[in-house]
């Protein structure tokens, strides 16, 4: 099948989208499909082995457009618009069986099919329109029309790919012909585990209990919720926090933060780090916190985590007891006291991490293994027209 794969984003990086179609292209590749792949000027290079071919294509850098960070702005619209038209050129010299859509890329998807006819496969890894109305206030009075442009989208696709069940429903709910569930999966493996001189205690001199962070700073990912929670727990359990990830301007903010509330002694902003070193990291932790207040779809981290063995923290909202519950995770309020008292129990209960920890391990092998990601994506092109 020759298959036109729409990413809207810097591709390849390690972060989140770009990772599910960097696995999503693995398995194309393994099938034997034909796959061109439509992307931004930024990212590197990938080679995909396997009977299949794909072949990268990169949109002509937009004036001004560096450095397009994930979620709606100008920058990622200027992309947008330039990646529309090469859309179009392409689809117009080649005829493609299939375009596999990712998020709002389903819009050019739209204009290809009724130009030409091209079925689509829209790979929903989010609610685009409380997206835009979250990072852009003033769009909601839009969000009526937003949300009747998604409709459209989903009624259109061949078959709607969603990343979480919230998704799912909501596809359903709008009224696609066909939905699959395709989850994320973990990213470590048994190699990365090994090299201790990629964790964080030796680095920092941690020697007591320590919980983690890893992933991007941004307001939704709930990090004021855990610099706040966290310099509630009383200072005698001699726990650090460990914060990885984040681009500076967020680094240098989180830091004023635990500063002002005179935890900067035990609270680490380290940066970013390789995906290959997160599983030493999440070795060295006694517990992984995800502190989101905003968001439909489940963090890619979760998965990560739940196969690391830890006991895991989370708010208790939408985008995390999709997955998690309360026998494979320690969930609480997204509030400063009640997250702080979920934190202080768990830290005081190594018999309850440890259960935890092991509950969720075995979940990630039944239900989120790779294995899984690649039965769900056969089947799904499988039954394609």
């Amino acid at each position: 099948m020759n298959i036109l794969l729409l990413a809207p984003h810097p591709f390849y990086q390690e972060r989140g989208t770009p990772i599910a179609v960097d696995l999503l292209l693995r398995v194309l590749a393994e099938r034997g499909e034909q796959v061109d792949v439509l992307t931004y000027h930024e990212g590197e290079d990938r080679a995909y082995p396997g009977p299949g071919a794909v072949r990268l294509f990169r949109i002509p850098p937009p004036p001004a457009c560096r450095n397009i960070r994930p979620g709606f702005s100008l920058k990622k619209l200027a992309a947008d618009a330039a990646m529309h038209r090469m859309a179009l050129r392409m689809a117009r010299r080649k005829k493609y069986d299939l375009v596999h859509a990712v998020e709002e890329s389903v819009f050019m998807a739209m204009r290809i099919a009724r130009r030409h006819g091209t079925p689509y496969v829209y790979d929903m890894d989010s609610s685009m329109s409380r997206q835009i109305a979250d990072k852009l206030p003033p769009a909601r009075a839009l969000l009526p029309l937003m949300r009747a442009c998604e409709r459209r989208a989903v009624r259109g696709a061949a078959a709607v790919a969603a990343v979480c069940d919230s998704l799912a429903d909501q596809a359903r709910a709008d009224g696609a012909k066909r939905v699959v569930i395709l989850r994320d999966v973990p990213l470590l493996t048994s190699a990365d585990a090994g090299s201790g001189s990629r964790g964080f205690r030796d680095a920092l001199g941690i020697r007591g209990p320590a919980l983690l962070y890893i992933g991007n700073l941004e307001s939704y990912q709930g990090i004021d919720l855990l610099i706040e929670s966290f310099a509630r727990v009383p200072r005698d359990l001699g726990a650090q926090l460990v914060i990885v990830g984040g681009a500076p301007p967020h680094v240098a903010r989180c830091q004023a933060l635990a500063r002002k509330l005179g935890a900067a002694d035990a609270i680490h902003l380290i940066g970013p780090r390789p995906v290959a070193d997160m599983a030493a990291l999440m070795a060295e932790a006694d517990i992984l916190v995800s502190p989101r207040i905003h968001g439909t779809n489940t963090p890619m981290k979760i998965y990560s985590y739940m196969a690391s063995g830890k006991a895991v923290l989370a708010t208790d909202l939408p985008t995390h007891t999709q997955v998690l519950e309360a026998e494979t995770a320690c969930l609480a309020p997204p509030d400063p006291d009640a997250f702080a008292a979920a934190m202080t129990s768990l830290i005081r209960k190594p018999d309850t991490r440890a259960r935890l920890g092991a509950a969720a391990r075995r979940a990630v092998e039944t239900r989120y293994s790779l294995d899984v990601f690649r039965r769900t994506l056969n089947s799904l092109y499988d039954a394609l027209p």
